[in-house]
């Protein structure tokens, strides 16, 4: 297999990653204006698909830290780019399955992580940059978030307690739109760029690009386009997990929460910090039901999505690691060949599953009894 060749299959990989992020994380800009009733769920997830297009295009300092501030790019192949998209893939879909908002950047990022330290040793990763601009933020942003969205959510109460909660609900309702777009918007400038720097490293890996160089505008609309698709398709699970699973959302939380993420998600991205989205949408959501007197989080499902995100980037670089070592066991095409068609059989196996306790459009605002997935109504 030319090198060419393995490039487009790991160009097409990386998209396939994109579009996976896209409905794994529509949740974390509309999963509350749905639960709330300010956007159809339908009109929510086209809204969102439009607004990350348009965001990916604004910005290109988070796919600059993914592509040259993570590993070493001089000890970098194509095969072990490809090996680090499938471990994300696989994370993404396995969460996605479970509808736990777990972060699609942290499983990128320890796909790679795992398929370079597989491949070239400790000495190809920049520790202090994955700890700097990954680690760090992962812990502070659902902390920041949170407290930023119940002090929001507090002065909500507070500035509109002598307003009648019928006008109060369809106001703050209208506010959402404008909020959660922003999120949506926010998320195009993060979330998109991570797949852009993730291709322009494999383009310097194999020699189409010098070290350093920004991503080409072909990846940039490319990775906007799957981004897109993803995010209009809609990741049900996800939503109605952040939606109705950790509070009991009215629209000033609602407008709270989307507010303070698309804040701290933009500033992040001026940054070039590969921030989460789910870990900030989180803590906003969590927040709101902290500002809200009387209101009741479930912090076992809280519990339940931290302990996910604890083991992203480890299970992530496992995945990673362990595609690079077949590929390596088996050698030339033949190893990547065989990796590729695990992927496709497990993503597909995986979706199928799915199938058969679907979670849509039509069920996603059905009320929580503790599963993802909502009970069939009986027949009479």
């Amino acid at each position: 297999m030319g090198n060419d060749v393995l490039l487009v299959l790991v160009v097409v990989t990386a998209l396939a990653f994109d579009f996976t992020n896209g409905f794994h994380d529509t949740g974390n800009a509309m999963a509350t204006s749905i639960a709330t009733g300010a956007l159809g769920p339908r009109t929510a997830v086209a809204l969102s698909g439009a607004l990350n297009l348009v965001g990916a295009f604004l910005s290109l300092s988070v796919a600059a830290t993914i592509a040259s501030g993570l590993v070493d790019t001089k000890l970098v192949t194509l095969t072990v780019v490809f090996a680090g998209l499938a471990g994300g893939i696989i994370w993404n879909l396995l969460t996605w399955f479970f509808g736990i908002p777990s972060s699609s950047s942290h499983a990128l990022i320890g796909g790679v992580v795992g398929a370079t330290l597989a491949a070239a040793g400790g000495s190809a990763v920049k520790w202090h940059g994955l700890i700097q601009k990954v680690v760090i933020p992962a812990v502070l942003s659902p902390v920041i978030a949170g407290l930023v969205a119940a002090t929001g959510t507090y002065l909500l109460y507070r500035i509109s307690r002598k307003v009648t909660d019928g006008v109060r609900s369809k106001g703050f309702r209208i506010g959402q739109i404008g909020s959660a777009s922003m999120v949506s918007l926010a998320h195009g400038t993060n979330d998109a760029q991570k797949t852009m720097g993730i291709i322009t490293l494999a383009l310097i890996a194999n020699g189409t690009l010098v070290a350093g160089a920004s991503a080409p505008f072909w990846v940039i609309l490319t990775c906007a386009i799957a981004i897109a698709a993803g995010t209009y398709l809609g990741g049900w699970r996800v939503i109605r997990t952040l939606g109705k699973g950790l509070v009991e959302i009215e629209s000033p939380q609602g407008m709270a929460a989307e507010s303070s993420s698309a804040a701290i998600v933009l500033l992040s991205s001026h940054f070039g910090y590969s921030l989460s989205t789910t870990h900030v949408a989180t803590g906003s959501i969590l927040g709101t039901g902290i500002g809200k007197k009387g209101a009741e989080v479930r912090w076992g499902v809280a519990g339940r999505m931290a302990t996910a995100w604890l083991f992203t980037l480890p299970a992530a670089g496992l995945v990673g690691a362990g595609s690079y070592a077949l590929a390596a066991v088996i050698g030339g095409d033949a190893g990547v060949i065989v990796v590729f068609a695990l992927l496709v059989a497990v993503a597909l196996t995986i979706w199928l599953r799915s199938r058969k306790n679907a979670v849509s459009h039509d069920n996603v605002n059905d009320e929580w009894t503790g599963t993802v997935v909502p009970p069939v109504p009986a027949t009479v």
